[in-house]
């Protein structure tokens, strides 16, 4: 497969957004300028592209490389706001430089990483990749935020996503770091959950700041059946020590 440099990328994207999203046909020469022409003339010697009379047109071997570049950017900006924090402002300028580093491969990391996310920053939808196909049968996020998981599920921090300095200071407080163990007690009517031998309850939009890698654990019948009876234990616990600990603690 031909390796593409960014600008021709960047014309390959330009044409599956018009093609695949505002659904135009084909595009016109009149459309580029003449540095494009000279990369429109790359794509069609390498079979990406076809030009008829002035129209030009995304071919069977050119569209599945188009879709992987805006793929790639759209990941990009995805992993830019939720890990990162970067500003709206800036997300898509930066994505155009990140996407181009993100060597086939990679981008499956990123998007397991992500939880295979179906929309970018802007409301666009990602194109799915194999990784996607694969998660819909047997996989389930590697990396999700601490308000999606379920009572009793644990794993450990993977990172905060906390743009404000004073809310990233107290989770930090709290123990919450990335590495700790962190175990949820329950969800309603706020979300408890142990980081070690700590025990908090926050708000969900605390919750939804905290983003755990989940670990796979088989429990034994000894945990399954003393499971109620601890989490029910917990619980009452919770509810006297902490009432809402953020609520307070803000």
């Amino acid at each position: 497969m031909m390796e593409l440099e960014e600008k021709t990328e960047e014309l390959l994207e330009t044409l599956w957004l018009r093609t695949e999203e505002e659904k135009e046909a084909s595009l016109s020469l009149n459309d580029f300028g003449v540095p494009e022409k000279k990369l429109i003339e790359q794509l069609r010697r390498a079979g990406y592209i076809s030009v008829s009379g002035d129209r030009v047109t995304l071919t069977s071997t050119g569209r599945p490389e188009a879709t992987n570049v805006v793929r790639r950017h759209r990941l990009a900006e995805r992993l830019l706001t939720d890990v990162l924090g970067t500003m709206d402002t800036i997300i898509h300028e930066k994505a155009c430089k990140f996407e181009h580093l993100l060597d086939r491969g990679l981008d499956e990391s990123i998007c397991n990483l992500l939880g295979h996310p179906k929309i970018c920053p802007h409301g666009k939808s990602i194109p799915p990749g194999r990784c996607c196909q694969r998660e819909q049968i047997q996989a389930q996020k590697l990396v999700s935020p601490l308000s999606q998981l379920t009572d009793g599920q644990r794993g450990k921090v993977a990172y905060i996503h906390a743009p404000e300095s004073s809310k990233l200071q107290k989770l930090m407080a709290m123990g919450i770091l990335p590495g700790a163990p962190i175990r949820l007690i329950q969800s309603f009517p706020s979300y408890a959950f142990q980081v070690r031998q700590t025990q908090f309850a926050v708000d969900k939009e605390i919750a939804e700041s905290i983003y755990v890698r989940l670990v796979e654990e088989e429990p034994t019948i000894e945990t399954r059946k003393e499971l109620p009876h601890r989490r029910k234990r917990e619980r009452g616990g919770l509810a006297r020590r902490f009432g809402l600990w953020w609520s307070k603690g803000r």
